[in-house]
């Protein structure tokens, strides 16, 4: 476990790391209005306990226009072979979504499992190899520190997924995880799981709040586990 000094240190480089980073400057247009139609960067397929396969994901994301779209995952990035794959086989055919790496990873914090997401790193890099088994970690590897500072180390972004779905009050969560190096929590979020997806204001508006005081980024995704992008 990093201490005090190690935290400060490591959060300062990856803040400086972190202005080069591609995806910042999509999550930085995101809104309210962003998710579905827009972006959706939290979005699961049969390579972890989605219904969608892959490829019929990301057709789908594609006739639906969606701008910008994220895998993520339970410690997978299968997802991302298949579809390269595909690509290859249609002579690297361009898609029209930009497709970003992602990754749900579980995680402790503060005693509760949570997980965080990650976004934007090298797909193969060895520091999250850990992560990409198919499974939860154990031991060291399921502090939330460790997880933030490997998706770190791969180049990524890490994101506090849905902070309002634990048995911790958010707000606790979202503070800690932001002492931890979280680079921001997934701020637009259906938690009433409605038939069509839409931001549970109630909730998120105050998410938002805390994430403007903190001055840590906001995103946005459906967490889609069954066959449609536009709900859950």
């Amino acid at each position: 476990m990093l201490d005090t000094e190690d935290y400060v240190t490591h959060n300062l480089i990856k803040k400086l790391s972190l202005k080069n980073q591609p995806i910042i400057k999509v999550i930085n247009s995101i809104s309210q209005v962003s998710c579905p139609h827009l972006i959706n960067l939290h979005c699961h397929t049969t390579c972890s306990d989605g219904s969608l396969k892959p490829v019929e994901l990301i057709n789908q994301a594609s006739t639906l226009g969606l701008q910008h779209i994220a895998i993520t995952d339970h410690h997978s990035i299968e997802a991302y072979s298949i579809i390269k794959k595909w690509m290859s086989d249609y002579d690297e055919y361009i898609l029209p979504t930009r497709l970003w790496t992602g990754i749900e990873i579980s995680c402790l914090l503060k005693g509760c499992l949570v997980h965080v997401i990650g976004l934007g790193f090298d797909l193969y890099s060895d520091h999250l190899q850990p992560y990409t088994q198919g499974e939860s970690v154990k031991g060291s590897f399921l502090r939330a520190e460790n997880v933030i500072k490997a998706i770190h180390n791969a180049n990524g972004v890490s994101i506090l997924a849905h902070p309002a779905r634990y048995r911790i009050d958010f707000r606790t969560l979202i503070q800690e995880a932001h002492i931890l190096g979280i680079d921001g929590i997934e701020t637009w979020y259906d938690y009433n799981l409605s038939s069509k997806w839409s931001p549970s204001y109630e909730v998120c508006n105050p998410i938002s709040q805390l994430a403007i005081k903190l001055n840590i980024l906001s995103t946005c995704g459906t967490d889609t586990h069954g066959y449609s992008l536009l709900g859950r």
